[in-house]
């Protein structure tokens, strides 16, 4: 039973045919195991909670008071204004210089890389245009784009605060993110190389540069739904030495490509469930599946229901979390390794890489 704080479950399974894949909550008992950090073979041990998700996520009364509590719009506007202050305050307080590098974005020539990048018949998704992260536009904005490299920093900060530097915890997070992927390829692709990857939700491109960094022989595309964060990581890639394999950028739905199917090796989704419906996660593992090659591997990174961190948050932190995540319940009661291997993924390995986060990986059989 998972209900041991320092003990944790891998989850490997086999191929289940016919079965059909679904929204469905997350089963007791499920746990993590301890990880190798990406710099050396030490295992580093990451603690689990008491629980199988926190208290205020779900269907439970006190999620339900919380979700009421944000509903009430006036509450919900300070709410809103509260989180943005509390993020650039908190990330500013650890070296990480939010407002300046917001305005080096918004000062620049980035304007100019949209139109190279975005696909005007793309259809968003309803989702996609609802309120979140404390922007009335979510994603669709400038302001988010050029803020999203600061938020994604100071949320390493958070996620591996024992690091004495903002680049230290962000190539911790990176770091045993990146060396799952390692292990989980080499024990189950058949000795197959990574030509060819796939970040889905690449966002503004930190995790797509860290995949290209990491295999250089591979050709990398980055896909998001957002073009103005599409167009800030086109023109920071512009900004870097060359490639000898160039990043590409496209803009498009990662529950439905228009890629060809059987073209990637790795697919990788890292921080993006959370901020997707249920259905949309059943999609994107779909999508997933079609695209990968016999053998390829799909790694997803994203919150760990079972973070002792995450349970233990306080009342006013998780208030002003779950109002900036309008999904957030719904990834929560998913169960997410079981859906990953209801479409058909095996060898479906879920562990802790981080006190906040937890890295599931998955091969598509031969």
């Amino acid at each position: 039973m998972a209900l041991y704080a320092n003990t944790c479950k891998l989850y490997v399974d086999s191929f289940a045919k016919g079965r059909q894949v679904g929204c469905r909550g997350r089963t007791i008992g499920e746990g993590i195991v301890a990880v190798k950090a990406a710099a050396s073979s030490e295992v580093a041990e990451f603690e689990a909670g008491l629980l199988e998700r926190p208290k205020w996520a779900g269907e439970t009364p006190l999620s339900r008071i919380v979700g009421a509590v944000i509903s009430f719009k006036p509450i919900y506007s300070l709410l809103k204004l509260g989180a943005r202050q509390v993020l650039i305050s908190t990330a500013e307080k650890k070296d990480i210089p939010w407002r300046e590098m917001t305005r080096e974005i918004l000062e620049s020539d980035v304007y100019k890389e949209l139109e190279t990048v975005q696909n005007s018949s793309l259809v968003y998704p309803d989702y996609y245009l609802s309120p979140f992260h404390a922007y009335d536009e979510g994603n669709l904005s400038w302001v988010a784009a050029a803020e999203a490299e600061p938020a994604t920093l100071s949320m390493a900060r958070r996620s591996v605060p024992e690091a004495t530097s903002m680049d230290e915890a962000n190539q911790i997070l990176r770091g045993n993110w990146l060396k799952r992927i390692q292990q989980h390829s080499e024990q189950h692709s058949g000795g197959r190389a990574i030509r060819d990857i796939l970040d889905i939700g690449c966002s503004v491109g930190i995790s797509t540069r860290y995949l290209a960094e990491t295999f250089p022989l591979a050709k990398v595309t980055g896909l998001d739904l957002s073009p103005y964060f599409l167009s800030v990581a086109q023109f920071k890639e512009k900004k870097r030495p060359p490639r000898a394999n160039p990043i590409r950028w496209r803009h498009a739905n990662g529950e439905e490509t228009g890629l060809p199917s059987s073209s990637f090796d790795l697919i990788s989704i890292s921080l993006v469930l959370h901020e997707l419906p249920c259905t949309a996660t059943v999609n994107m593992m779909k999508e997933s599946f079609r695209l990968l090659r016999p053998g390829g591997t799909l790694a997803i990174i994203d919150q760990a229901p079972n973070s002792k961190v995450l349970q233990e948050l306080s009342p006013v932190l998780f208030t002003l979390l779950k109002s900036t995540e309008p999904f957030l319940d719904e990834y929560y009661l998913i169960n997410l390794e079981e859906t990953v291997r209801e479409t058909g993924f095996v060898n479906v390995t879920s562990a802790l890489s981080d006190a906040r986060h937890r890295t599931l990986t998955a091969t598509v059989p031969f």
